[in-house]
Parts: C-alpha cells; sequence; structure tokens
C-alpha cells in the first residue's frame, strides 16, 4: 500500500510513535524518525524497521530547533529520498493544576507541541509543493475537543492542532497535498500514563467500548490516511476513542 514511500514520524521513540513508524514500515514505506529521549527504544525501532527489508534513519532532533529541523529534513531527501509522507506525532504533557502552571510551563508547552508542529510541518512541505504530491497526518489529542480533566496548556495546544490542520489542508490542496489530524483518546503507553487511577476509571466508563485504546489501533488509521486509499479524504479530525 506504501511500497517505497518515504516517510517520516517525529516522536519515534514513544510508544504511539514507534507503533505508527513499525507498521508504516509494514505497510512499505521506508522510515526516519526523530527522537529526544529514548535512545534504546529509538535503537530497537530501528533494527525492528531494518529487519523488515526497509531502509531506516534516526536523529536526535529538539522541536524547538529550527536549524536541526531543517537540517533533518535535507539529510532524509539526502540519504532516503524526497518524502511523501509526514507524520507529526511529536508532543509533550505536564501534569499541574492551572493556578501552578507558570509562564515557562505555558511556553514549554506551546513550543513542544506547536512551534515543532509548525517547524516540520513547513520543512517537508516545501518538498511536497514542489512536487506536488503528499500525505501529511497531525496527531492531535482528544484533550483539545472534549471536557476532560486535563492540563490547561496541554489541551491548548492540542486544540490548536486542529486549527492548523484546516488552515494548511485548505492552503496545501492546490499542490495535491493533503492534511488530516488523528485523535486519539486513552492511549496505552501514551500520554495517558500521566493519568491517574481515578482519571483512567472516568474514562474506562464513559467509553463506549470501555477499554483504553492500543497504540497499533492508531497506527491503523494514520497508514490508512497516509496511503491513496484515502486520496479523497483531506481536512478531517478523526477520532480514535473508543466511543466517548
Amino acid at each position: 500500500m506504501l511500497k517505497d514511500r518515504i516517510a517520516v514520524v517525529t516522536g519515534g521513540s514513544g510508544a504511539i510513535g514507534g507503533a505508527i513508524a513499525r507498521h508504516l514500515a509494514s505497510l512499505g514505506a521506508h522510515i526516519a524518525f526523530t527522537y529526544l529521549r529514548g535512545e534504546e527504544r529509538a535503537s530497537a525501532l530501528v533494527k525492528d524497521i531494518e529487519a523488515l527489508g526497509r531502509r531506516c534513519l534516526s536523529a536526535k532532533v529538539d522541536a524547538r530547533d529550527g536549524k536541526a529541523i531543517e537540517a533533518f529534513a535535507l539529510q532524509v531527501e539526502k540519504d532516503l529520498g524526497p518524502v511523501d509522507i509526514l507524520v507529526n506525532n511529536l508532543g509533550a504533557t505536564q501534569v499541574l493544576p492551572f493556578a501552578l502552571i507558570e509562564e515557562a510551563d505555558w511556553d514549554e508547552a506551546l513550543a513542544v507541541n506547536l512551534k515543532g508542529l509548525f517547524l516540520f510541518s513547513r520543512g517537508f512541505a516545501r518538498g511536497m509543493i514542489r512536487r506536488k504530491r503528499g500525505a501529511i497526518v497531525n496527531i492531535g489529542s482528544l484533550a483539545g475537543h472534549r471536557l476532560l480533566e486535563v492540563p490547561v496548556h496541554y489541551a491548548t495546544a492540542k486544540a490548536a492542532v486542529t486549527g492548523f490542520t484546516l488552515s494548511l489542508a485548505k492552503e496545501l490542496s492546490r499542490y495535491g497535498i493533503r492534511v488530516n489530524e488523528v485523535v486519539p483518546g486513552l492511549i496505552q503507553g501514551g500520554v495517558g500514563l500521566n493519568a491517574s487511577e481515578r482519571q483512567f476509571k472516568a474514562y474506562t466508563e464513559h467509553c463506549s467500548l470501555g477499554r483504553p485504546g492500543r497504540p497499533e489501533e492508531v497506527a491503523t488509521l494514520v497508514g490508512f490516511l497516509a496511503s491513496d486509499q484515502a486520496s479523497y479524504i483531506n481536512a478531517q479530525s478523526v477520532a480514535v476513542d473508543g466511543g466517548l
């Protein structure tokens, strides 16, 4: 389905990012991914992807460093080839009540979750525009779409992913580039690890399927949206939340 496509996944060392990278590779794509922490997980991911017979490039990149992201984009094009797919999966949260959020905490949340989204998209969209093809999948969060007990600065950043997706989808559609958003709910191994036992219980009680999701279930949707099978799907926010 993605034979010999070149796909970039940000935040590949996390549970969801790793599942996405592995799934895209299983569909035939060669993978480049970034990470900031989790060197052992990153190394294991490279081995898993190469075991599938795919080429893989990993790089330690700070989402707040525009020059490093530009250098990474150039390296991917040089080592793997023109990028067909970008998955903006990178994200981070910090569990703090609103009254205790400092200005620096707010700035950090928006820098990692939004500035990184902008910088990676700009870095790889330029090549897609020149070639007049490509697919971008942004990973949002149910925190930006539902009334949930989550940190305000994280929810704000993730809500902005939707607006970014809509505007970018409209602008890039003239170049044959599709932009969609996947909106995960509570996912095993994701930021849901920060959920308390009470929050976990409340979610599963209200979720129609009565359980958290698996990273592979998010990855399957990302693979579909990145493929030509989704060629008429654009500017959509698709939830993977078990029916909340």
